[in-house]
């Protein structure tokens, strides 16, 4: 019998408590967002421990991050003390390598063995692709890595590797063999080098368990009980690993949810937690329903999109919240277009914050990285901090600086940190030998780097290759530069990213980051029609790169949905719930199963929110300046209406989903919200002559951040300013003084 005066249960509530108390056998914790699954994974262990059922170096527990393993430990040890540190606690890689230290030499390395960075990994690939002479432009070294991976998160070494890794993406015509064999060589090498990258710290744990009966036996003896965190998340690899420990005793308790499974494009198996039961017969399931961090309305609008989804196990999250307040009602706001979009979640956000709401309690979650740009300079013309996480700002992404670079060179030909940037980039054989050619000529004759280079193709001191690519790269710039004044200027740069060779790079790219990045330069070519132009826009990036990053401010989280599982916000902003982006457009492509998984990334957005969501999607979105028309998320019409309020700007879609006009919003703590009609876009490009305030049209003003401009429109505290440099802008007023020098 458990002792019930044991104080570490006595703040459990009963669906924790049993978790916690069924020790033996196979035990399955579905434990939703917010229901305290690390508490119960920490007590579950103390619990363990107290009872003397085993020893702390006879327990196994696995984490996915190193932080939630830190937090793990020091919540252990502030219950049980030091002996905690004798627990095998650590994420999957780390006890993994702890183990093949103690066997490495039957699997051909030594116990010393490094373990490859990607940098490393990539280099090492690349040359066994030029080894065996195989393009790597056709086949990128980034690619064939991540087919290798895929292979080794199935547990499947070269002799066992199917065509494709996994992914149905075929080889190119090259055949399985092919893949195969450069995988082969791969691990070969890696054993000349006494190295591993970090898929073979699990897979070569396997190789050894497999060949080696007794070495398994002696960690399935070890282990007396086993405890697993984030089971959801785990691949085929992690899969067998645990399944092969837990046959000593029995006793694997995995806690995880699989309506928070969102990361397949990593590795991930939902069908690992789907089939527990299966794969443990007799085991116990425990639903853990009490969420401490969410209000009523929120929980329930969740529960009824994620019960959409077919494959999954099932429970209903409940506020464990006292009282019978439901809290707001989940806000659904259609829009005109993503600019409109951006002004009303940032007003939003102002009058949160205006009703004494912590920016660092709001959060605005994104499904595709390029959505960020829009946020981050309504950020920023409205002087809000915030700070992006998961990923750097927009205007900071590899991919932007470059493209950035080479509009540079074009609107100033001796910008020669541009120039140096993107002069090899993508590849043309003008490498350090080259640039150096270029730095001496430079340094000789006083002049700019695209100057020498104009220069030194004149002469025989570059290789005939080296030359032609030069030649070629200055008479590009030479003729985009001469298309400046004809051409509109986004219109120039889809020239000049196509032309150059960049886009096709990325297009090539087989890096699960690469079709991201092509959206980011679509999104990038797109802020560019806002602007008039090319170097008005160059000019507004520097302001908004100076954009304050202080740590210690108060400021607003702005970060993709896949990072924001695991956190919580009060306010949580989820913006473009329109079909093609979320869900996305490759999921749609992908089936159910990749719908479902959408769908449990909404489940998880919702669910990050303690008390209150704004859900907004746009009619319209500019894709490489050309408007498109974009029909609202599936996943709007999936929420049950009694916990949505849903309102929507004049025509945008009102009567096909029950919109309400015009939004006039009551909320607990907050004023009443009077609704101004937004014009679509075509409507709204042009002036509006109406003056309120303290300004009228024709003031000179002077902005702190874009300079001196003349008022064009008024619409309250609004203002359409166009800017002696930089074009028109629409800003709030509280950013502007008069200009005591203007007429």
């Amino acid at each position: 019998m458990t002792d019930v005066s044991a104080p570490w249960l006595a703040d459990l509530n009963p669906e924790q408590r049993q978790a916690v108390e069924a020790t033996e056998g196979a035990v399955l914790v579905l434990s939703g967002a917010g229901t305290g699954k690390t508490r119960v994974l920490t007590t579950r262990l103390a619990h363990i421990l107290a009872l003397r059922r085993a020893e702390p170096w006879q327990i196994l527990a696995v984490t996915f991050t190193n932080r939630a393993a830190r937090e793990m430990r020091e919540r252990l040890a502030a219950m049980i003390g030091p002996v905690a540190e004798s627990v095998w606690l650590g994420t999957f890689h780390a006890l993994g390598a702890r183990m093949l230290r103690r066997h490495a030499e039957l699997v051909g390395l030594k116990s010393n063995f490094t373990i490859l960075d990607t940098d490393d990994q990539l280099r090492l690939l690349k040359q066994i692709l030029e080894a065996a002479h195989i393009d790597t432009k056709k086949f990128p070294p980034q690619g064939v890595m991540g087919r290798i991976q895929r292979w080794k998160d199935r547990g499947l070494p070269p002799t066992r590797a199917d065509d494709d890794g996994g992914d149905g993406d075929g080889d190119g015509g090259k055949g399985g063999d092919w893949g195969r064999t450069v995988y082969a060589q791969y691990q070969e090498r890696l054993r000349d080098l006494n190295a591993a990258d970090f898929g073979d710290l699990l897979l070569h744990c396997l190789t050894v368990f497999q060949d080696h009966p007794d070495v398994a036996a002696d960690y399935q003896k070890r282990f007396h009980y086993i405890l697993v965190d984030e089971y959801q998340d785990t691949n085929v690899s992690q899969y067998l690993w645990l399944r092969l420990l837990a046959r000593g005793h029995g006793n694997l308790c995995c806690v995880g949810d699989d309506d928070q499974s969102i990361y397949s494009w990593r590795g991930a198996e939902v069908g690992n937690i789907l089939r527990f039961e299966k794969d443990f017969p007799g085991a116990r399931v425990v639903r853990l329903e009490s969420n401490y961090r969410s209000s009523a309305h929120i929980l329930r609008a969740a529960s009824g999109l994620i019960r959409h989804n077919a494959e999954r196990l099932g429970k209903e999250l409940r506020t464990a919240a006292a009282g019978g307040d439901l809290g707001e009602k989940v806000m659904l706001r259609g829009v005109w277009d993503g600019a409109e979009e951006a002004r009303v979640v940032i007003e939003e956000i102002e009058a949160g914050q205006g009703h004494g709401g912590s920016l660092a309690g709001m959060a605005i979650l994104v499904r595709a990285g390029f959505q960020t740009r829009e946020f981050e300079e309504r950020l920023i013309v409205t002087g809000l901090p915030y700070r992006v996480i998961g990923g750097p700002r927009f205007y900071e992404r590899q991919e932007i600086r470059d493209a950035l670079a080479y509009f540079r060179v074009i609107a100033q030909p001796d910008d020669d940190l541009a120039f140096e940037r993107i002069v090899n980039v993508p590849k043309r054989g003008l490498g350090e030998s080259a640039l150096q050619s270029l730095h001496i000529l430079k340094r000789a004759a006083g002049v700019s780097l695209m100057e020498a280079g104009r220069r030194l193709i004149a002469t025989d001191e570059l290789a005939a290759k080296a030359r032609g690519s030069l030649t070629r790269l200055v008479e590009h710039f030479d003729r985009w530069r001469g298309l400046m004044d004809g051409t509109p200027h986004a219109r120039l740069a889809e020239t000049v990213l196509d032309e150059s060779g960049y886009t096709a790079m990325w297009r090539a790219d087989r890096s699960p980051d690469a079709p991201g990045r092509l959206e980011n330069l679509k999104e990038l070519v797109r802020a560019m029609a806002d602007h008039e132009t090319l170097v008005g826009f160059l000019e507004h990036v520097s302001l908004v790169m100076e954009n304050d990053q202080a740590a210690d401010r108060d400021r607003v989280t702005l970060m993709t949905l896949h990072a924001a599982k695991g956190l919580e916000f009060d306010q949580v902003f989820l913006p473009g719930w329109e079909e093609g982006l979320f869900p996305h457009q490759r999921s749609l492509a992908g089936g159910a199963k990749a719908l479902e998984e959408e769908r449990r990334l909404a489940y998880v957005g919702i669910t990050r929110a303690r008390r209150r969501v704004f859900i907004s999607f746009a009619a319209h979105r500019k894709v490489y300046n050309q408007w498109q028309n974009a029909l609202p998320s599936r996943f709007i019409d999936e929420l049950p209406p009694d916990h949505v309020e849903r309102h929507s700007d004049a025509g945008v879609y009102a009567g096909a989903r029950g919109m309400a006009e015009p939004p006039v919003r009551w909320g607990a703590g907050w004023k009443r919200r009077e609704w101004t009609p937004s014009p679509p876009p075509a409507a709204r490009s042009a002036p509006v002559a109406s003056d309120s305030g303290d300004f009228a049209v024709g003031d000179r003003v002077v902005h702190r951040k874009f300079g001196s401009g003349t008022v064009e429109a008024v619409d309250g505290d609004k203002l359409s300013i166009r800017f002696d440099r930089g074009g028109t802008r629409r800003v709030v007023e509280t950013f502007v003084d008069k200009d005591s020098n203007g007429t």
